[in-house]
Protein backbone atom coordinates (compact mmCIF):
# COMPACT_ATOMS: atom_id res chain seq x y z
CA UNK A 1 0.00 0.00 0.00
CA UNK A 2 2.79 2.41 1.00
CA UNK A 3 4.69 1.77 -2.25
CA UNK A 4 1.58 2.40 -4.34
CA UNK A 5 0.90 5.66 -2.50
CA UNK A 6 4.51 6.73 -2.86
CA UNK A 7 4.41 5.93 -6.56
CA UNK A 8 1.20 7.95 -7.03
CA UNK A 9 2.63 10.89 -5.10
CA UNK A 10 5.80 10.88 -7.18
CA UNK A 11 3.84 10.73 -10.42
CA UNK A 12 1.62 13.61 -9.34
CA UNK A 13 4.65 15.62 -8.28
CA UNK A 14 6.39 15.01 -11.59
CA UNK A 15 3.28 16.06 -13.50
CA UNK A 16 2.85 19.22 -11.45
CA UNK A 17 6.50 20.23 -11.80
CA UNK A 18 6.97 19.27 -15.46
CA UNK A 19 7.70 22.26 -17.73
CA UNK A 20 5.18 23.21 -20.37
CA UNK A 21 5.97 21.61 -23.71
CA UNK A 22 6.24 24.21 -26.45
CA UNK A 23 3.48 24.62 -29.04
CA UNK A 24 4.32 26.57 -32.19
CA UNK A 25 1.06 28.52 -32.44
CA UNK A 26 -1.33 30.27 -30.07
CA UNK A 27 -4.54 28.42 -29.16
CA UNK A 28 -7.63 30.59 -28.62
CA UNK A 29 -11.17 29.54 -27.64
CA UNK A 30 -14.31 31.24 -26.36
CA UNK A 31 -17.04 33.70 -27.30
CA UNK A 32 -18.79 33.47 -30.66
CA UNK A 33 -19.26 37.25 -30.50
CA UNK A 34 -15.56 37.99 -30.04
CA UNK A 35 -14.64 35.25 -32.55
CA UNK A 36 -14.82 37.42 -35.73
CA UNK A 37 -12.76 40.19 -34.11
CA UNK A 38 -10.12 37.78 -32.82
CA UNK A 39 -10.03 36.07 -36.23
CA UNK A 40 -9.23 39.34 -38.00
CA UNK A 41 -6.44 40.09 -35.52
CA UNK A 42 -5.08 36.54 -35.77
CA UNK A 43 -5.01 36.60 -39.57
CA UNK A 44 -3.27 39.96 -39.65
CA UNK A 45 -0.84 38.81 -36.94
CA UNK A 46 0.05 35.76 -39.04
CA UNK A 47 0.75 37.95 -42.08
CA UNK A 48 2.80 40.73 -40.51
CA UNK A 49 4.92 38.67 -38.10
CA UNK A 50 7.07 35.56 -38.33
CA UNK A 51 4.72 33.70 -35.99
CA UNK A 52 2.13 31.19 -37.10
CA UNK A 53 -1.49 32.31 -37.32
CA UNK A 54 -3.27 31.47 -34.04
CA UNK A 55 -5.97 28.81 -34.12
CA UNK A 56 -9.37 30.02 -32.87
CA UNK A 57 -12.36 27.91 -31.86
CA UNK A 58 -15.81 29.35 -31.16
CA UNK A 59 -16.97 27.50 -28.03
CA UNK A 60 -19.07 30.17 -26.32
CA UNK A 61 -17.85 32.22 -23.37
CA UNK A 62 -18.74 29.61 -20.74
CA UNK A 63 -17.30 26.74 -22.75
CA UNK A 64 -14.11 28.70 -23.35
CA UNK A 65 -13.69 29.43 -19.65
CA UNK A 66 -13.99 25.72 -18.82
CA UNK A 67 -11.26 24.84 -21.31
CA UNK A 68 -9.07 27.77 -20.27
CA UNK A 69 -9.33 26.98 -16.56
CA UNK A 70 -8.68 23.26 -17.02
CA UNK A 71 -5.00 23.78 -16.28
CA UNK A 72 -1.63 24.50 -17.88
CA UNK A 73 0.05 22.77 -20.82
CA UNK A 74 -0.17 22.27 -24.56
CA UNK A 75 -3.56 20.56 -24.36
CA UNK A 76 -5.14 23.71 -22.91
CA UNK A 77 -5.75 27.06 -24.64
CA UNK A 78 -3.57 30.13 -24.12
CA UNK A 79 -6.35 32.68 -24.57
CA UNK A 80 -10.11 32.66 -24.11
CA UNK A 81 -12.46 35.27 -25.55
CA UNK A 82 -15.53 36.31 -23.58
CA UNK A 83 -18.56 38.51 -24.10
CA UNK A 84 -18.83 38.98 -20.34
CA UNK A 85 -16.38 39.33 -17.49
CA UNK A 86 -14.96 36.17 -15.93
CA UNK A 87 -17.12 34.92 -13.05
CA UNK A 88 -15.67 34.53 -9.55
CA UNK A 89 -16.44 30.80 -9.69
CA UNK A 90 -14.50 30.49 -12.97
CA UNK A 91 -11.58 32.49 -11.58
CA UNK A 92 -11.50 30.23 -8.52
CA UNK A 93 -11.56 27.13 -10.75
CA UNK A 94 -8.58 28.50 -12.67
CA UNK A 95 -6.68 29.05 -9.42
CA UNK A 96 -7.50 25.53 -8.21
CA UNK A 97 -6.14 24.05 -11.46
CA UNK A 98 -2.90 26.03 -11.40
CA UNK A 99 -3.89 28.85 -13.76
CA UNK A 100 -2.84 31.43 -11.19
CA UNK A 101 -1.66 34.31 -13.38
CA UNK A 102 -4.36 35.63 -15.72
CA UNK A 103 -4.17 38.83 -17.75
CA UNK A 104 -7.55 40.46 -18.41
CA UNK A 105 -8.12 42.59 -21.51
CA UNK A 106 -11.28 44.66 -21.91
CA UNK A 107 -11.23 45.26 -25.66
CA UNK A 108 -14.43 47.12 -26.56
CA UNK A 109 -18.21 47.05 -26.45
CA UNK A 110 -20.99 45.30 -28.31
CA UNK A 111 -24.74 45.62 -28.47
CA UNK A 112 -27.07 42.63 -28.34
CA UNK A 113 -29.47 42.98 -31.23
CA UNK A 114 -33.05 41.75 -31.08
CA UNK A 115 -33.67 41.51 -34.79
CA UNK A 116 -36.01 40.20 -37.44
CA UNK A 117 -36.09 39.83 -41.21
CA UNK A 118 -36.07 42.95 -43.37
CA UNK A 119 -39.18 41.45 -44.98
CA UNK A 120 -41.10 42.05 -41.75
CA UNK A 121 -42.33 45.05 -39.78
CA UNK A 122 -39.70 46.55 -37.50
CA UNK A 123 -40.73 45.99 -33.89
CA UNK A 124 -40.64 48.59 -31.13
CA UNK A 125 -40.07 46.83 -27.82
CA UNK A 126 -39.18 47.49 -24.20
CA UNK A 127 -37.17 45.32 -21.86
CA UNK A 128 -40.43 44.70 -20.00
CA UNK A 129 -41.93 43.30 -23.22
CA UNK A 130 -38.92 40.99 -23.64
CA UNK A 131 -39.14 39.75 -20.06
CA UNK A 132 -42.87 39.03 -20.30
CA UNK A 133 -42.41 37.28 -23.64
CA UNK A 134 -39.48 35.08 -22.65
CA UNK A 135 -39.42 34.47 -18.89
CA UNK A 136 -40.43 31.07 -17.57
CA UNK A 137 -42.58 32.67 -14.85
CA UNK A 138 -44.16 36.13 -14.98
CA UNK A 139 -46.34 38.30 -12.74
CA UNK A 140 -49.92 37.04 -12.68
CA UNK A 141 -51.86 38.94 -15.38
CA UNK A 142 -54.85 38.90 -13.01
CA UNK A 143 -52.88 41.15 -10.64
CA UNK A 144 -51.33 40.87 -7.22
CA UNK A 145 -47.79 40.13 -6.09
CA UNK A 146 -47.53 36.58 -7.36
CA UNK A 147 -46.17 34.83 -10.42
CA UNK A 148 -47.51 32.17 -12.77
CA UNK A 149 -46.11 30.02 -15.57
CA UNK A 150 -45.79 32.22 -18.65
CA UNK A 151 -49.22 32.23 -20.36
CA UNK A 152 -48.34 34.54 -23.25
CA UNK A 153 -48.54 33.04 -26.73
CA UNK A 154 -48.34 36.12 -28.97
CA UNK A 155 -46.61 39.49 -28.84
CA UNK A 156 -50.05 41.09 -28.72
CA UNK A 157 -50.77 39.12 -25.53
CA UNK A 158 -47.69 40.74 -24.01
CA UNK A 159 -48.50 44.26 -25.17
CA UNK A 160 -51.68 45.25 -27.09
CA UNK A 161 -49.59 47.62 -29.23
CA UNK A 162 -47.51 44.75 -30.63
CA UNK A 163 -48.41 42.51 -33.61
CA UNK A 164 -50.61 39.44 -33.25
CA UNK A 165 -47.72 37.09 -34.03
CA UNK A 166 -46.67 33.97 -32.14
CA UNK A 167 -43.69 34.53 -29.85
CA UNK A 168 -40.75 32.75 -31.47
CA UNK A 169 -37.26 33.90 -30.56
CA UNK A 170 -34.07 32.22 -31.77
CA UNK A 171 -31.21 32.74 -29.37
CA UNK A 172 -27.97 31.42 -27.91
CA UNK A 173 -27.61 28.50 -25.47
CA UNK A 174 -26.67 28.77 -21.77
CA UNK A 175 -22.93 28.40 -22.55
CA UNK A 176 -22.99 31.68 -24.48
CA UNK A 177 -21.87 35.02 -23.07
CA UNK A 178 -24.52 36.60 -25.29
CA UNK A 179 -27.16 34.60 -23.40
CA UNK A 180 -25.65 35.65 -20.05
CA UNK A 181 -25.63 39.30 -21.04
CA UNK A 182 -29.14 39.17 -22.54
CA UNK A 183 -30.74 37.75 -19.38
CA UNK A 184 -28.86 40.24 -17.19
CA UNK A 185 -29.42 43.36 -19.29
CA UNK A 186 -32.72 42.73 -21.07
CA UNK A 187 -34.60 40.17 -18.99
CA UNK A 188 -33.60 41.51 -15.58
CA UNK A 189 -34.02 45.05 -16.86
CA UNK A 190 -37.65 44.25 -17.64
CA UNK A 191 -38.16 42.07 -14.58
CA UNK A 192 -37.33 44.79 -12.09
CA UNK A 193 -39.93 47.17 -13.53
CA UNK A 194 -42.33 45.25 -11.27
CA UNK A 195 -42.02 46.71 -7.77
CA UNK A 196 -42.65 43.48 -5.86
CA UNK A 197 -39.95 41.69 -7.85
CA UNK A 198 -37.51 44.57 -7.46
CA UNK A 199 -38.04 44.39 -3.68
CA UNK A 200 -37.23 40.68 -3.83
CA UNK A 201 -33.63 41.53 -4.80
CA UNK A 202 -32.97 42.66 -1.23
CA UNK A 203 -35.05 40.03 0.59
CA UNK A 204 -34.18 36.94 -1.47
CA UNK A 205 -31.48 37.50 -4.06
CA UNK A 206 -31.47 33.90 -5.31
CA UNK A 207 -35.23 33.90 -5.90
CA UNK A 208 -34.96 37.27 -7.64
CA UNK A 209 -32.21 36.04 -9.97
CA UNK A 210 -34.03 32.75 -10.63
CA UNK A 211 -37.17 34.59 -11.64
CA UNK A 212 -35.51 37.30 -13.72
CA UNK A 213 -32.91 35.14 -15.47
CA UNK A 214 -34.81 31.93 -16.29
CA UNK A 215 -36.01 31.65 -19.87
CA UNK A 216 -39.15 29.68 -20.72
CA UNK A 217 -38.76 26.16 -22.15
CA UNK A 218 -42.09 25.66 -23.91
CA UNK A 219 -40.87 26.36 -27.44
CA UNK A 220 -41.24 30.16 -27.56
CA UNK A 221 -37.47 30.48 -27.12
CA UNK A 222 -35.43 28.25 -29.42
CA UNK A 223 -31.77 27.59 -28.63
CA UNK A 224 -30.00 28.01 -31.95
CA UNK A 225 -26.44 27.14 -30.97
CA UNK A 226 -23.30 29.27 -30.90
CA UNK A 227 -23.40 30.07 -34.64
CA UNK A 228 -24.96 33.53 -35.00
CA UNK A 229 -24.86 33.25 -38.79
CA UNK A 230 -27.23 30.30 -38.50
CA UNK A 231 -29.74 32.49 -36.63
CA UNK A 232 -29.58 35.06 -39.44
CA UNK A 233 -30.30 32.33 -41.99
CA UNK A 234 -33.29 31.09 -39.96
CA UNK A 235 -34.71 34.61 -39.73
CA UNK A 236 -34.56 34.86 -43.50
CA UNK A 237 -36.55 31.63 -43.74
CA UNK A 238 -39.03 32.66 -41.01
CA UNK A 239 -39.93 36.37 -41.21
CA UNK A 240 -42.20 36.12 -38.14
CA UNK A 241 -39.37 35.09 -35.80
CA UNK A 242 -36.94 37.25 -33.83
CA UNK A 243 -33.27 36.51 -33.24
CA UNK A 244 -30.77 37.49 -30.57
CA UNK A 245 -27.11 38.01 -31.52
CA UNK A 246 -24.23 40.49 -31.37
CA UNK A 247 -24.26 43.85 -33.16
CA UNK A 248 -21.42 42.89 -35.48
CA UNK A 249 -23.56 40.14 -37.03
CA UNK A 250 -26.43 42.60 -37.45
CA UNK A 251 -24.14 45.05 -39.23
CA UNK A 252 -22.65 42.36 -41.46
CA UNK A 253 -26.14 41.19 -42.46
CA UNK A 254 -27.97 44.53 -42.69
CA UNK A 255 -29.26 43.53 -46.14
CA UNK A 256 -31.13 40.63 -44.50
CA UNK A 257 -32.09 41.61 -40.94
CA UNK A 258 -33.00 44.73 -38.97
CA UNK A 259 -32.74 45.74 -35.34
CA UNK A 260 -35.84 46.16 -33.24
CA UNK A 261 -36.18 49.56 -31.55
CA UNK A 262 -35.54 48.99 -27.85
CA UNK A 263 -36.81 51.83 -25.65
CA UNK A 264 -36.26 54.39 -28.38
CA UNK A 265 -32.97 53.16 -29.81
CA UNK A 266 -31.91 50.73 -32.50
CA UNK A 267 -28.74 48.69 -32.07
CA UNK A 268 -26.37 50.91 -34.02
CA UNK A 269 -22.78 52.05 -33.58
CA UNK A 270 -23.50 55.50 -32.15
CA UNK A 271 -26.26 54.41 -29.74
CA UNK A 272 -24.05 51.65 -28.31
CA UNK A 273 -20.96 53.87 -28.10
CA UNK A 274 -22.95 56.62 -26.34
CA UNK A 275 -24.50 54.15 -23.88
CA UNK A 276 -28.03 54.90 -25.09
CA UNK A 277 -28.86 51.45 -26.41
CA UNK A 278 -30.02 49.55 -23.29
CA UNK A 279 -28.77 46.05 -24.22
CA UNK A 280 -25.02 46.51 -24.61
CA UNK A 281 -22.08 44.78 -22.94
CA UNK A 282 -18.27 44.78 -22.69
CA UNK A 283 -16.05 42.33 -24.57
CA UNK A 284 -12.94 40.68 -23.12
CA UNK A 285 -10.19 38.18 -23.62
CA UNK A 286 -8.10 36.44 -20.97
CA UNK A 287 -4.52 35.24 -21.27
CA UNK A 288 -2.50 32.62 -19.37
CA UNK A 289 0.53 34.61 -18.29
CA UNK A 290 2.24 31.31 -17.43
CA UNK A 291 2.23 30.31 -21.12
CA UNK A 292 4.05 33.49 -22.20
CA UNK A 293 7.62 32.64 -23.14
CA UNK A 294 6.76 29.00 -23.71
CA UNK A 295 4.16 29.26 -26.48
CA UNK A 296 5.68 31.64 -29.04
CA UNK A 297 3.98 34.88 -30.04
CA UNK A 298 1.54 35.50 -27.19
CA UNK A 299 3.00 38.85 -26.12
CA UNK A 300 3.27 39.96 -29.74
CA UNK A 301 -0.38 38.95 -30.34
CA UNK A 302 -1.39 41.12 -27.38
CA UNK A 303 0.61 44.00 -28.83
CA UNK A 304 -1.22 43.69 -32.15
CA UNK A 305 -4.68 43.42 -30.57
CA UNK A 306 -4.10 46.49 -28.39
CA UNK A 307 -2.53 48.62 -31.12
CA UNK A 308 -4.36 51.78 -32.25
CA UNK A 309 -4.52 50.31 -35.73
CA UNK A 310 -6.58 47.39 -34.38
CA UNK A 311 -8.79 48.53 -31.48
CA UNK A 312 -8.53 52.32 -31.91
CA UNK A 313 -11.40 54.59 -33.00
CA UNK A 314 -10.32 54.26 -36.63
CA UNK A 315 -8.91 50.75 -36.29
CA UNK A 316 -9.83 47.73 -38.36
CA UNK A 317 -11.89 46.19 -35.54
CA UNK A 318 -14.22 49.20 -35.54
CA UNK A 319 -14.71 48.56 -39.27
CA UNK A 320 -15.86 45.07 -38.31
CA UNK A 321 -18.45 46.40 -35.85
CA UNK A 322 -16.66 46.47 -32.50
CA UNK A 323 -17.41 49.61 -30.49
CA UNK A 324 -14.04 51.04 -29.32
CA UNK A 325 -13.21 51.93 -25.74
CA UNK A 326 -12.86 55.60 -24.86
CA UNK A 327 -9.36 57.08 -25.17
CA UNK A 328 -8.88 56.97 -21.39
CA UNK A 329 -10.15 53.38 -21.10
CA UNK A 330 -7.96 52.28 -23.97
CA UNK A 331 -4.87 53.95 -22.51
CA UNK A 332 -5.39 52.36 -19.10
CA UNK A 333 -6.14 48.91 -20.52
CA UNK A 334 -3.18 49.07 -22.91
CA UNK A 335 -0.85 49.78 -19.99
CA UNK A 336 -2.36 46.90 -18.00
CA UNK A 337 -2.05 44.40 -20.85
CA UNK A 338 1.43 45.45 -21.91
CA UNK A 339 2.51 45.31 -18.28
CA UNK A 340 1.03 41.80 -18.02
CA UNK A 341 -0.81 42.70 -14.82
CA UNK A 342 -2.30 39.62 -13.14
CA UNK A 343 -6.01 39.71 -12.45
CA UNK A 344 -7.29 39.43 -8.88
CA UNK A 345 -10.95 39.04 -7.89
Amino acid sequence: MFNRLASCSCAALMLASAPLMARDNISIVGSSTVFPFATVVAERFGKITDFKTPTIESTGSGGGMKLFCKGLGVDTPDVTNSSRRIKKSEFDQCQTNGVTDIVEALIGYDGIAVANSNKSEQLTLTRKDLFLALAKDVPDPAGGDSTVANPYKTWKDVNPELPDLAIEVLGPPPTSGTRDAFVELAMEGGCKTFDFIKAMKNSDKNAYKGLCHTIREDGAYVEAGENDNLIVQKLEANPDALGIFGFSFLEQNSDKVQSSVIEGFEADFDAIADGDYPISRPLYFYVKKQHIGTVPGIKEYLDEFTSDGAWGEDGYLADKGMIPLSDDERSAMSASVKGLESLSL
